[in-house]
């Protein structure tokens, strides 16, 4: 029985070539199911991950599973799941477009991105899927469930690196590092790409390292074109690369070639096509290939080894978690940061603590790893950081059909010791809106993590120009809030997307405005002042996909606050009253708003949205004061920069629903429907005196159809609104950018 050691070994290499190395898969599978053997394994690139996966363990069909699941569409966009994205550390959404991030001693160094995607969730992902069978096989890709190598470029020596041992997860890692798509990896003095950029179809090396009998080829790729003058990519991937022979270095071969030049490299959505088309290629070749083939291996033969291949590695179960990279002080933090009290974890759990840290802004990146304990049978994540970097100066604004254009500047300054200490500032400026911000806050990463906060807001909102737009005739009323407050707050997590903030405030709100739409630029406007101080509770959570115009996951708040001040009302030269009006008042109020949608995944999304408000709050001295200070109720983006007496109140109950179809691209199209009842409106007497209409009376209705499409830096909507009983009832708004401001003391 002797002739088993002559017997014929087959090899398998597989090209790169983006997302149509995918059908790589199918191949597999065919073979497979035909019996033919794969001794040895050898990739580049999609060619490197799909026979990294065969390699450690995996079935074609687990594979196929793996590779069309939305996980592996998450690693391919740089998504993290956002249900663990850590809600505490989450910044004020703000009208910020566009962030540079800059380092205090490299301020005027250039501040490019080393690629488009973020490479956290396909590190993450690599090491979770290859790190039990790298470490059964102590490092040696020839112990593996079938033999491997794979190949990188080393930009440095301009040379390719052919991995046969170390970290799997690293080695495909390197191979697939496609220039500017995805960052490169630094590793002992190299810095490593896509394997494709020096041999794109590892055929030699297959043949120099394993000299199988017969080596089968799974093609997807080809040298590129002469490079175009208008073609800056094209002009790059000249520079870079060099032809690959797409050929068998020995007369025993075949080259299969999935036909999928229509895919885009870099769209995975159609991984399942992709996969049968590999899988037909195949077999449109099997008998050729048996022809040429003298050993076959059952189906069953090839499960019941990978079973028991399988049962033999360690399980991925955590007991440390070790943070490198940083100063001493900034790897406390991090390890402070990550609260997993139990003697054990899993790769899950893991997960959504490497998710939290990331969410953070004072981390850029964080690479895993992992180190086994023969004697505990227990594995220590290995987690290297790197600080992001110090400065963040954002640009942003508003540009609108309407007059409530604005500008947007912030200004952020990290420090990160044993706690994170975070300086910022921000200002708008525009028609509508005006205000400054500044504070500080520091995060403490203690058993129960928590943050405080001290900012100061001064903010002027002027409703009268905001009005006037060439589709009304109606003059509007004289509306101007002025706001200014010291803001002090303490949060706490609740979970991951959740957080409870205890509040407190002390400020003063003037409001500007006449009693009539009869005024003349020389008369003076009665003035309201209102000094007050707040204390307040409130629980939120957020998993929404978007600040504004979200499609997917939910909102929740619940608000208590109770206010005390004292107002002082001084009347104008359009009143015949000269008395001054002077209360002491205070009020508690509770205030609820939720926000789902459904279907997150399909082209029809289905939302709604409920808001309620309930207050004991009493009126001012006249009937403006008293609606100025009213909750409102603002749905849609046009009325945050609207002035609607009859969506205030101080108790209501409102509510809606949201249809968004996208349409292609980014395009989506939403109608949107909502009710506003108030438990007793606030109306106007003959002498503008405040009173109150019999109860649950005066129902308001609102409705929204929206065109919008969201650009890399914000949205672009075309709005057409609907507001009922109002003396023009319809609206039309283009808007580019957030409609998102800095908030009232009151809010």
């Amino acid at each position: 029985m002797t002739w088993n050691v002559f017997a014929q070994k087959i090899g398998v290499v597989m090209s790169g070539g983006g997302a149509s190395g995918i059908t790589h898969i199918g191949v597999l599978k065919a073979l497979e199911e035909y019996g033919i053997p794969i001794d040895y394994v050898t990739g580049t690139s999609i060619g490197a991950v799909v026979g990294a996966f065969y390699a450690a363990g995996y079935s074609p069909e687990e594979m196929e599973f793996i590779f069309t699941s939305d996980e592996f569409k998450s690693w391919a966009s740089g998504e993290l799941d956002r249900n663990y994205s850590y809600y505490l550390r989450k910044k004020e959404d703000d009208a910020s477009m566009i962030t540079f991030k800059l380092s205090t001693d490299t301020i005027w160094e250039a501040n490019l991105p080393s690629s488009f995607v973020s490479s956290e969730s396909i590190n993450f992902g690599l090491m979770s899927y290859l790190s039990s069978s790298i470490t059964s096989a102590k490092g040696n890709f020839d112990s593996l469930f079938v033999p491997f190598r794979c190949v990188a470029s080393d930009v440095i020596t301009k040379k390719e690196v052919v991995f046969s041992s170390g970290k799997l997860a690293l080695a495909v890692r390197a191979s697939m590092a496609y220039p500017l798509f995805i960052k490169p990896i630094a590793h002992e003095n190299m810095l490593l790409f896509d394997g494709g950029l020096y041999n794109n179809f590892p055929s030699n090396v297959l043949y120099n390292e394993f000299s199988p009998d017969y080596i089968i080829g799974s093609n997807v790729s080809y040298n590129f074109p002469m490079p175009d003058e208008d073609n800056v990519l094209s002009q790059l991937r000249s520079i870079l690369a060099v032809e690959t022979d797409y050929s068998i270095p020995c007369e025993q071969g075949i080259i299969i070639k999935p036909d999928a030049e229509d895919y885009a490299t870099f769209n995975f959505n159609y991984n399942k096509e992709l996969i049968k088309i590999g899988y037909d290629a195949t077999i449109a070749v099997i008998d050729s290939i048996k022809r040429n083939i003298n050993r076959f291996v059952s189906k069953e033969a090839v499960v019941n080894k990978r079973k028991y291949y399988k049962a033999s590695l360690p399980r991925l179960i955590f007991d440390n978690i070790e943070v490198s990279g940083l100063k001493k002080s900034q790897n406390h933090y991090v390890e402070k940061s990550i609260s997993l009290n139990k003697d054990t974890f899993t790769i899950d759990e893991v997960e959504h603590e490497f998710i939290k840290i990331l969410s953070d802004d004072k981390i850029k990146s964080l690479y895993p790893d992992v180190e086994y304990n023969d004697t505990t049978n227990y594995f220590t994540l290995k987690l290297r950081a790197k600080k992001e970097r110090d400065l963040f100066i954002s640009f942003g604004g508003l540009f609108s059909s309407r007059p409530i254009d604005e500008g947007f500047v912030g200004v952020k300054y990290n420090f990160l010791g044993k706690s994170a200490y975070t300086l910022m500032a921000n200002s708008y400026f525009g028609r509508f809106h005006n205000s400054i911000m500044g504070g500080i806050r520091i995060d403490f990463p203690y058993k129960i993590p928590f943050y405080t906060q001290v900012s100061y807001n001064m903010g002027s909102w002027d409703y009268f120009k905001s009005n006037n737009t060439f589709f009304e005739d109606i003059k509007p009323s004289f509306l101007v809030i002025n706001d200014k407050y010291l803001k002090t707050e303490i949060g706490l997590p609740v979970f991951y997307k959740g957080k409870l903030v205890l509040e407190g405030s002390i400020g003063e709100i003037t409001n500007e405005y006449y009693q009539t739409k009869q005024f003349l630029s020389t008369d003076t406007t009665d003035k309201t002042f209102f000094e007050n101080i707040m204390g307040g509770i409130y629980y939120e959570r957020n998993s929404l996909d978007k600040p504004q115009y979200a499609s997917s996951g939910s909102y929740f708040s619940v608000k208590y606050k109770y206010i005390k001040g004292h107002e002082n009302t001084i009347l104008g030269s359009t009143s015949n009253d000269s008395t001054i009006h002077e209360n002491d008042m205070e009020w508690g109020q509770i205030k609820l708003k939720y926000d789902q949608y459904f279907n997150g995944k399909r082209k029809v999304k289905f939302g709604i949205s409920f808001e309620g408000s309930y207050s004991e709050q009493y009126f001012f001295s006249n009937y403006s004061a008293s609606i100025l200070a009213a909750p409102a109720y603002q749905p849609i983006p046009e009325t945050r920069t609207l002035f609607q007496p009859n969506l205030r109140a101080y108790t209501y109950i409102a509510g809606g629903i949201k249809n968004i179809y996208s349409l292609f691209n980014k395009f989506q199209l939403r109608i949107e429907a909502y009710v506003f009842q108030p438990y007793k409106t606030i109306l106007a007497t003959v002498e503008n005196e405040p009173e109150f209409s019999p109860i649950w009376s005066n129902t308001q209705y609102i409705g929204s159809a929206s065109l919008v499409y969201y650009t890399p830096i914000g949205p672009l909507a075309l709005n057409v609104n609907y507001y009922d009983e109002t003396d023009n009832p319809w609206s039309v708004m283009f808007h580019f950018g957030f409609i998102i401001f800095n908030k009232k003391s009151l809010d």
